[in-house]
């Protein structure tokens, strides 16, 4: 698998970041994990043929997390002119967010007569789920977004990855996590209990317990930006938009 950070900020875009968007391309699709409300613009400032892209995958429905697809629909319907079909794959109750996040920002907009095919594909959580020849497993965690929050383990049938979505430490998160070739974890603050988010003094601790092959920490505020490198020095890496990698 490929991976490009499209963007990894918080939704307030702290330290500059873009709000969250994973571009993963692997032997069978190129997929967005996330398509913050900022993550457009990202895009394109990264030169990235937005036809390319088969699917988003959205791990909950925030705005810095689901907030760009009506903007990234708009743009395949006006400017990119797509043609191809496209997939829109995210826990219950992204069909009708979709809807009324369209409809907020261009009214009547979802009564378009669309050049291009497009569904919706609603995952069931706790239910390996085919994509685009993916399998997907989410899980549930703890992050109040007004449905399901989730967590999500991508398989290609060679590689592994795995994201936490939005969320305090939950043990949910271990068979996620657990020999992912990738495990992208927020780590929204260095200190505390925070109300759903995780901190570094709650994460770190258990990072062993996680078992993933390599792990990656986004979703930084200020607190935890500020102390990356302390966090570098146990073993973890550190999401920077524009970053690529190859696992």
């Amino acid at each position: 698998m490929h991976l490009t950070i499209i963007g990894c900020g918080d939704a307030f875009g702290s330290g500059g970041r873009s709000n969250t968007c994973f571009m993963l391309k692997t032997a069978k699709a190129t997929l967005l994990i996330d398509c913050g409300a900022s993550a457009l613009p990202a895009l394109k400032a990264k030169n990235i043929d937005l036809n390319s892209i088969d699917a988003i995958v959205l791990s909950h429905l925030h705005g810095d997390h689901f907030g760009g697809l009506p903007f990234f629909m708009l743009d395949a319907q006006f400017l990119a002119r797509r043609d191809t079909p496209f997939l829109i794959a995210g826990p219950p109750g992204t069909r009708e967010r979709l809807h009324a996040a369209m409809e907020v920002f261009f009214p009547n907009s979802t009564g378009s007569t669309w050049r291009f095919d497009w569904r919706v594909q609603e995952i069931e959580v706790g239910v390996s789920t085919d994509v685009l020849g993916h399998s997907i497993v989410t899980t549930e965690v703890l992050h109040q977004s007004g449905a399901p929050s989730t967590a999500l383990r991508l398989s290609d049938g060679v590689k592994t990855f795995a994201y936490s979505g939005d969320t305090e430490w939950t043990e949910a998160l271990l068979p996620i996590a657990r020999d992912a070739d990738l495990f992208i974890c927020e780590c929204y603050g260095f200190a505390g209990k925070l109300t759903g988010h995780m901190s570094w003094e709650n994460l770190q601790p258990r990072l062993r317990d996680l078992g993933a092959k390599q792990t990656m920490l986004t979703h930084m505020n200020p607190s935890m930006l500020a102390r990356t490198d302390e966090a570098r020095a146990a073993g973890v890496l550190i999401a920077a938009d524009g970053l690529t990698m190859e696992f």
